[in-house]
């Protein structure tokens, strides 16, 4: 293992007379590395978050709310006060009618021990299968966001870890470098090791 003085910042880029061709060749790529892994990382969340919100965007122009009604009484107690917390509710299966006339049926949550019959809005795709409600404009850009971020790291750590597998291989041999060179000098000087 090297001798690790104090840092010194972009020592890399100074002149010294101890810096060897192996130190810019590491300098340069350190640097590519760091753009690389920030170009990929940038890329990578933008066209994930753009492609995510896209999606978003899609269901809300392509999901519709229809009148469906309950075919069954939800299980559970009324709540003591109507509208009480909306985290309360339960399975239910419910019935609607398809945009081509068929029936469907299916499950989605509602108050518990609402009566069977009971009119609800249920969210379906083109085909008029029961899907979860479209998320808002603005719930869209967060979820995008979250996910561009997300992607965008995973991505940026492929070519951050090739740069510090690179970077260990060049400062291994850097170091094998110093190391026949001083045997050199020793054998110059007299010394020998042992």
């Amino acid at each position: 293992m090297a001798f690790r003085g104090p840092k010194v910042w972009l020592w890399r880029w100074r002149r010294n007379p101890l810096k060897r061709r192996a130190d810019t060749v590491e300098a340069w790529v350190l640097l590519g590395a760091w753009a690389l892994t920030v170009l990929v990382g940038v890329l990578a969340g933008w066209a994930t978050s753009r492609s995510v919100e896209q999606g978003l965007a899609r269901e809300r122009t392509e999901w519709r709310p229809v009148a469906g009604r309950l075919t069954e009484r939800a299980p559970g107690k009324p709540a003591a006060r109507p509208g009480a917390a909306s985290g309360d509710q339960v399975w239910a299966k419910v019935g609607w009618t398809g945009p081509d006339g068929s029936t469907h049926t299916g499950q989605i949550r509602v108050s518990p021990g609402s009566a069977a019959g009971t009119g609800v809005t249920v969210w379906t795709d083109r085909q008029g299968r029961l899907v979860t409600r479209p998320a808002t404009a603005a719930q869209a850009r967060l979820r995008a966001s979250l996910v561009g971020g997300l992607a965008g790291v995973g991505a940026a750590t492929l070519p951050y870890a090739g740069g510090r597998v690179l970077r260990g291989r060049l400062e291994r041999r850097r170091v094998e470098q110093w190391d026949a060179d001083w045997a050199r000098f020793d054998a110059l000087w007299g010394r020998h090791a042992g």
